[in-house]
Order: C-alpha cells, then structure tokens, then sequence
C-alpha cells in the first residue's frame, strides 16, 4: 500500500511494531462500506454506479501501473469518505510479482468474486483477475445480488467459468454490453483497464482523477518485517474454557465503526452498518441455548463449540449458500455482548435475517432504561 498513492485508495500512513505486534496506520475513512448504502437503499441506481465504478477502476488502475495487484476487489473491501467518494481498502492478499515472473500462481480471494482462472491452479495475470472482481462488483451494485452464486463450490466454480448469469430488465443496453466485455471467461480476449476506460458507457460524465505522485522509501515497511522475524518472541493465548471471552476497553473501542471515535457519542449514521450485535444480561449458557432454538426454528443447522456458533442454511432468494458466525463476550459482570456476522451468502438477505432473528431472541436481548441508553459502552457494543 505505501508505494500506491491514489484519492480512491485508503493510504497508508505508517508501519510500527513492538517486539510481537506490527501496527498498521490507515486513513480514516467514516462512511462505511459501498454495500452498507446497497443494504440501506438497495441497488443503486445506473449513474450512481457508473460513478462508483470509473473511481474503482481509477484506482485499480493506479494499483496496476505500479504493479500492484489487488486479488480481493468486492463490495465489502470498498470504502465511503465522508464525502461519498470510493476508497479500494484491505490489500490483504494483494501481490507484488516476483522479478521475471509474469503469473501469479497462488488461489486467493472471494469466490463468488474470482475470475475462472485464478480457480484453475495454472497461474493467472494478476490484472486480468482483477478486471474481472471489478466486473462482479459493476454487476452487484446495479443488480443488488451476486451474478454467480449457488449452494456449493463445485457448481459455482461451473458457472464462473462459463461466465453464466443473465442480466436483469433494468440494465441499460451499453451496460450490459460492458459487464459482457469484462465478464469475459478468456482472460486473453477479456477487456483491459485501458478499454474500460475509453468504453462509451464508462466515458459518460467521467472526469478522471490524478494521483499525486510521491517518493516512497520501502525502507521503514522492510524493516519492520526484519526486526519482527529477528526478534520474535511467540506468544499463547490463554483461553477460559469455562466462560466466554471478556472483551477489554481497546477490543470495544474498536468495534465503532470503521474505528471513528466519535461512534462513542454519535450514533447518527446515514445508512445500516454491517457490524450487528446486541447485548444480553442472561447467563452465557441461555444465550448460546437460546440462539440454537431460535436457529432451528428458523430451518438452519446448527454448530457450536464453548461459546461460538455458526448457523448454516440456503439463501431464500438465490438457491446459494447463507452462513452466518457469532460469539458471546462478557463486557461487564452479568452484562454479555452477541456478536453476530455474515460468514457467506448475500449481504442484503443477511441483514433480513439478522433483523428476524432478533425478533425471536427478544426474550434474551437486554434493552436498557432509557438513561442507560446513551451511555457511550452501550452505544459502542449495540447496533
């Protein structure tokens, strides 16, 4: 991320370390998630997306030509500033090629996002891979679903590779024939950045935005790197298998949305965040109970260990795999904090769900007086 400067992408401002822990300090992005507005709004509409999508591919772009590759683009990794403009976020799995190699070989990414032949273990150009998570991503904001999504691995990984989906009514004829170009299963005849760019759906209303070109010294991330594996000192985690895990002050403050602070005291927010939790004053072991009751009654399976669970079922809606994860904390004595998140499946059908499921738990959702309401600890670890 630091030899990658661009207005669509969050920047990296510095890398710290400690003998057993690197620190990473990012932009400060406060509008959430591209896919928070989807849940909140629903699809976009065509112009709104065409905007979304010329500052993604600006970025992509910027990424490529210093020969960076991205390798996990989707809506969940695309960030809102507070003034509504795109940021490419969470180069986790991004790569660098190596000197004299020209395919990368390594599978990565989110399945309903990757291109066929990132799936066919032979080694895949990098870009071209991304070309393609950019197409999904067109494709989900205008749509509201997911162009590839099924119940199992097997017959996804079909369809991905025969780029099989059709497009629904409202999609515009140059939009459709873009999403075709891109969604191309060959990645030696798919679109590149460059045709994208001068393709007449994408050049309406675009207005291209100039990175601001920086010296940057790889020097302080390498060394962090060095000195963690020179001095790297292995730490355990001490579990309680008896009870759930406490949660500190830091582990809190961290749940506000995408870390802004001013979450404690603010709870105002434009759309629907996708953190969803709720807090209970039950003992852990009713929690986890009723949460297993509620689950089946619901038609998912069920699957717990201490006090982690994952709830298993199929999309309602898309025949295609719903799963969703939660674990108990404990936040203060006799005061539990649920916190729920969507392990696969449709993000919009996820927060339906969540909504039903809370309705169900109402016996075991603790809501507070209304002068306990505003305190900053529950605004924090409620959503």
């Amino acid at each position: 991320m630091k030899i990658v400067r661009h207005p669509n992408i969050v920047r990296l401002h510095e890398v710290l370390a400690s003998r057993t822990k690197i620190y990473i300090v990012l932009e400060f992005v406060s509008g959430g998630e591209l896919f928070d507005k989807i849940v909140h709004r629903g699809r976009l509409s065509e112009n709104e997306s065409r905007q979304y999508f010329q500052q993604l591919i600006d970025a992509v772009s910027q990424c490529h030509s210093k020969g960076v590759c991205h390798r996990d683009l989707k809506p969940e990794n695309l960030l809102l500033d507070s003034y509504g403009n795109l940021k490419v976020s969470d180069f986790g799995l991004s790569a660098l090629p190596q000197q004299g190699v020209g395919l990368l070989h390594t599978t990565c990414g989110t399945p309903n996002y990757v291109a066929p032949e990132v799936l066919s273990n032979q080694g895949y150009d990098g870009a071209a891979a991304d070309v393609w998570s950019c197409g999904v991503v067109l494709f989900v904001i205008m749509a509201g679903y997911l162009p590839f999504d099924e119940i199992d691995l097997p017959t996804l990984y079909k369809k991905v590779n025969a780029a099989q989906f059709s497009f629904p009514f409202w999609f515009s004829p140059g939009a459709k024939s873009l999403v075709q170009k891109i969604l191309d299963p060959n990645p030696k005849t798919r679109i590149k950045i460059e045709g994208i760019k001068n393709d007449p759906w994408f050049q309406k209303h675009y207005v291209p935005v100039r990175p601001r070109e920086e010296e940057v010294n790889l020097d302080d991330v390498r060394a962090v790197f060095d000195d963690i594996e020179d001095q790297y000192v292995s730490e355990q985690s001490v579990v309680d298998e008896g009870g759930p895990l406490i949660m500190n002050a830091f582990e809190m403050i961290t749940l506000s949305q995408g870390l802004n602070l001013s979450a404690l005291f603010d709870r105002q927010q434009d759309y629907v965040k996708r953190q969803t939790r709720f807090v209970s004053r039950k003992p852990a072991r009713v929690i986890i109970s009723s949460v297993e009751a509620v689950a089946e009654s619901m038609g998912l399976k069920v699957h717990t260990r201490n006090y982690k669970a994952r709830l298993e079922g199929i999309s309602a809606n898309k025949f295609g795999q719903f799963a969703v994860v939660l674990e108990v904390f404990e936040v203060a004595p006799s005061l539990f904090m649920v916190d729920v998140r969507k392990a696969a499946g449709d993000t919009l059908e996820y927060h339906k769900f969540y909504k039903n499921f809370c309705t169900k738990l109402e016996n075991i959702i603790w809501k507070p007086t209304e002068g306990l309401a505003n305190s900053s600890l529950l605004r924090t670890i409620t959503c």
